[in-house]
């Protein structure tokens, strides 16, 4: 069976291993045991599945797959992780091709990873918990953690980047310069926000105000943008269900978690002459090519 596995599924299924055994914290063992049992399900019904569960299939490689891949050994848990020194400034013509996963940890940056390891990106991530993140990404993913306000961090951390991917507000809004970054994809979840009443409204007001100053740094960037304005996020399998764009779709429905990565990740693809924005939810319209359909919606907004 692992014969017929692609390469890019075995590059990424020695990720899964690797988050198997040492989850990152904010990441529920629910979450993989599920799809894992989604994978299996579909599997024997030869169905047509999704990158996850392509990579799940084949989860029970283990071992022995990762060290034939030849992915390196999980970091010892014992002794300090010793940050780079700083470093000098970095030539105007470095190489830029690298995507930045900002909250890399989080249960949706995981997956928007996990997506960009299929593809073969290069990827870098901010994380909160650099021994957790490297035990569990192994080399496959450049983890970096520090505060936002220090400015050789950040520009540390946009070493090498071609474009940003932000799966959740407050990144953003805490960033100078994004000097050298080609594209930036934001999910915004604001109008979400914006459509929340009674107790609610009062619980999300400060993620309201943040998500209305990042997208507000972002329009004033200079920087060619995605915003990808989704509606409620859902812990709902993706990949089942179609899509929807309709104006002011967003304030009322619903898009699977696993979707919402993924079209992030498309969106990388198809980059706008300046500026994008469009809502999205899980609806009746299947799409098989990102590429057409964000094309097709970019020369919408721009009629």
């Amino acid at each position: 069976m692992a014969g017929t596995l692609s390469s890019s599924t075995l590059h990424c299924q020695t990720y899964l291993v690797f988050t198997s055994q040492n989850p990152l914290r904010n990441l529920n063992s629910s979450f993989l045991i599920n799809i894992e049992k989604r994978a299996l399900i579909r599997c024997s019904a030869k169905k047509k599945i999704g990158f996850v569960d392509q990579i799940l299939d084949y989860i029970e490689g283990g071992p022995k797959l990762r060290k034939w891949y030849g992915a390196p050994e999980l970091l010892p848990k014992d002794g300090p992780i010793v940050e780079d020194q700083e470093e000098e400034d970095y030539p105007e013509d470095e190489v830029r091709d690298a995507v930045l996963v900002t909250d890399g940890d989080s249960e949706i940056g995981q997956m928007m990873i996990l997506s960009l390891i299929v593809k073969r990106a290069r990827v870098k991530a901010l994380v909160k918990d650099k021994r957790s993140a490297n035990e569990a990404f192994g080399t496959y993913v450049e983890s970096i953690s520090g505060e936002t306000s220090n400015k050789v961090f950040v520009k540390k951390a946009l070493r090498g980047v071609r474009a940003i991917i932000c799966p959740n507000e407050g990144f953003l809004s805490s960033i100078e310069s994004f000097k050298g970054v080609e594209h930036i994809v934001l999910l915004s979840q604001l109008f979400v926000y914006r459509a929340s009443s009674g107790i609610q409204a009062i619980m999300k007001n400060n993620q309201r105000k943040i998500a209305e100053k990042d997208e507000s740094v972002l329009m004033a960037s200079g920087i060619p943008y995605t915003i990808v304005r989704a509606g409620m996020l859902q812990k709902t399998p993706g990949g089942t269900q179609g899509f929807s764009f309709e104006e002011g779709c967003s304030a009322s429905g619903s898009l699977s978690m696993e979707d919402a990565a993924s079209l992030c990740v498309e969106a990388l693809e198809v980059v706008p002459q300046a500026r994008f924005t469009f809502e999205v939810v899980n609806g009746g319209e299947k799409v098989s090519d990102w590429k057409e359909c964000l094309t097709r919606l970019i020369g919408k907004t721009e009629q």
